[in-house]
């Protein structure tokens, strides 16, 4: 079944954000779609337990060992896997194990770069390198800002794809505070932000 997972070293970037959205998508699809959450914090899981019963099912999760890290319920057809601040070493292995997709938040901070370029340096070194595939997501974007502009030069750098630009708003915020998603209410209140997840939807349903 399709694994995506959500990753980056660095804290804060917005990876229980982008997690949460891409399952709520998923879900939205009609897919058995579950919702993993391999960070200590359980963001995630803590949102999933807000998620109004109207709302389109996500499943969640049995952690069980580094080398399997994830049980996904009877029926599953996606897997979508949050991770935690610092991941490296058997946790990195474990996901990477079951990883086909993996996107990488960051945000237009200089701490964000070099913390993601550090990280796509592993990720490359790594044996399952050439089975999975990458994306890059730039998160909590604000239009006509240096650190912005920034961002999209460095970016510009890498032989990593970027697969969409989000940008800062109250909406992912409000919405997460009642277990919803951009795709759980009428499309006039997020209507920006669909347009701006397009490219991401299609290279996630693809």
């Amino acid at each position: 079944m399709p694994v995506i997972v959500v990753a980056n070293p660095k804290g804060g970037v917005g990876k229980s954000t982008l997690a949460t959205q891409i399952a709520g998508l998923l879900a939205r699809q009609g897919r058995a779609v579950m919702l993993g959450d391999a960070d200590r914090q359980q963001s995630a899981r803590r949102w999933l337990a807000l998620r109004p019963a109207a709302a389109p099912l996500i499943r969640g999760w049995e952690e069980t060992s580094h080398r399997d890290i994830v049980r996904p319920p009877k029926g599953t057809t996606d897997i979508v896997l949050d991770t935690p601040a610092g991941l490296h070493g058997k946790k990195l292995d474990a996901v990477l194990r079951i990883a086909e997709r993996l996107l990488v938040p960051l945000q237009p901070s200089l701490f964000d770069i070099e913390a993601t370029h550090a990280f796509l340096t592993v990720l490359r070194e790594h044996p399952r390198a050439k089975s999975i595939e990458l994306g890059l997501v730039g998160m909590r974007v604000r239009e006509h800002t240096l650190s912005n502009e920034q961002l999209h030069q460095y970016l510009a750098t890498l032989d990593v794809p970027v697969v969409a630009w989000l940008r800062d708003t109250q909406n992912y915020v409000q919405l997460a505070a009642r277990g919803l998603t951009i795709w759980d209410v009428a499309p006039s209140r997020v209507e920006r932000d669909l347009e701006q997840w397009q490219p991401l939807k299609e290279w996630i349903l693809r």
